[in-house]
């Protein structure tokens, strides 16, 4: 828990460092992926692994309405057959990737989205048997799920906790009424308590929460209210997003008018709320929009400094190479990144005419790999050992990076984070900021920071 959360909301320090800038699940960040990429790179890549551990993301892009503020890959629709359809083709994915990686074990299987709690218990099933059936499975692996409370039965949650399912995410994002209605997003949080309370009852060991600030018609007092309702229902996990509205970029947040938003200052206000309530509640802030609970694997992970960072955020394994299958989904194995096509006809057809489903991806170059590594461990541990980087790569550290170095004197003098003799200390009051200290290894970001091309930091 963080002593004093005053430190996070220097408002000079906030302001000298308002920017946009990557959320760096990657290194390289996805904008830097080439349509030149091949399969046949991604097999070699595959061949090549030597990590033994591998996550698998599942993409659904299914949704059942549009929530206005989304920036997902999504297909509004209730039309089962689509969705049936889909299935088979993930099956067929599935079965196709798994030669090349029978010396691997799966550790994590996380079914994202849009919104995987469209699918039915069946064809989770068998998208789980297939899974286990073509790939080795560890015994009792991390299985997650995202579903939306509106749409989802007390019965579903219990036949989720039969097939394995451990930890289940929940969209709320605000319960103020108003707010709601200008996201199209009417839920009541009775309902997700209720939910809540029978996953706990039926085994699922972990259930997170999402919120966002930033939203249409959000104040201090309404916002208040929602961390009290998310607070009364106990959840293991809370995650707080920051709302980017990039009208220009997804069309459906055109529906949001400008004037509805908070302000800049409001919207800083609304963060300082929730992190300073969650935290007096106990939760453990983890990375820069995560919090768990001291016991959670997540807080766990981060107190011994293996907390890890992927596409779907902060995970307790810190090093897994990751399979995704879906539209749109990206897989991070060895040293490449590849992305699905994003169109479900498109996929389909690519399946059926080529065997695989990649549009675009990228090759690391060992100087990726290298500030790839230092951005990481400065996003989830916030350190960096010198003595580390120089064994795995072969540099001199301070030789390498003296003008990054030189750089970071900047917030060194801003008391943002140390620059010692054996590493990089990034302090708890910079906690907010971690972005714009990674963004100084960033050797793609000059390229993109003339366009609004990243979201902003606060």
């Amino acid at each position: 828990m963080h002593s004093d959360n005053s430190a996070l909301f220097n408002s000079k320090i906030l302001e000298k460092y308002a920017t946009s800038g990557p959320r760096y699940t990657s290194y390289p960040t996805a904008l830097e992926f080439k349509d030149s990429f091949t399969d046949r790179q991604f097999r070699k890549a595959a061949l090549l692994a030597v990590n033994p551990d591998l996550a698998i993301y599942i993409h659904v892009p299914f949704c059942h309405s549009l929530c206005y503020y989304c920036g997902c890959n999504k297909v509004i629709t209730r039309n089962r057959d689509k969705i049936s359809k889909y299935v088979h083709y993930l099956r067929k994915e599935i079965s196709l990737r798994a030669a090349l990686f029978k010396n691997h074990q799966i550790v994590q299987i996380h079914f994202g989205g849009g919104t995987p709690g469209m699918l039915s218990l069946t064809e989770i099933k068998d998208i789980l048997w297939g899974i286990c059936n073509d790939y080795k499975v560890r015994c009792n692996p991390e299985i997650s799920i995202e579903i939306d409370p509106r749409e989802t039965s007390e019965a579903y949650i219990q036949g989720l906790a039969e097939l394995g399912v451990n930890r289940i995410s929940m969209g709320v994002q605000d319960t103020n009424p108003q707010v709601q209605i200008a996201i199209n997003r009417v839920q009541d949080t009775d309902m997700v308590k209720r939910l809540c309370r029978v996953s706990r009852a039926s085994g699922v060991g972990s259930v997170n929460l999402d919120l966002i600030y930033g939203l249409p018609f959000q104040n201090l007092a309404t916002f208040e209210q929602t961390l009290e309702d998310v607070l009364a229902i106990d959840p293991q996990r809370i995650s707080l997003f920051n709302y980017a509205h990039l009208p220009q970029k997804f069309p459906a947040q055109r529906k949001i008018k400008d004037h509805w938003l908070p302000t800049g200052e409001h919207k800083l206000a609304l963060m300082r709320l929730a992190v300073t309530t969650l935290t007096r509640a106990g939760y453990v802030m983890i990375g820069i929009d995560h919090f768990a609970k001291p016991d959670d694997e997540l807080a766990l992970a981060l107190k011994a400094r293996r907390l890890g960072r992927n596409f779907q955020g902060y995970s307790s394994i810190q090093h897994a190479d990751l399979l995704g299958f879906g539209v749109s989904a990206i897989s991070s194995v060895c040293h490449i990144y590849s992305q699905n096509l994003k169109h479900t006809a498109d996929y389909y057809r690519q399946l059926d005419e080529q065997q695989h489903a990649i549009e675009r991806g990228l090759v690391q170059s060992e100087e990726d790999q290298l500030r790839g590594f230092v951005i990481r461990a400065l996003m989830t541990n916030l350190y960096v050992s010198f003595s580390e980087v120089e064994e795995l790569f072969e540099i001199d550290f301070k030789s390498h990076f003296a003008q990054e170095l030189q750089t970071l004197s900047t917030f060194a003098d801003d008391g943002l984070l140390s620059i010692q003799e054996k590493q990089i200390l990034v302090h708890e009051c910079a906690r907010l900021l971690v972005r714009n200290i990674c963004m100084v290894f960033d050797q793609y970001l000059p390229q993109h920071q003339t366009a609004q091309r990243f979201s902003k930091v606060l």
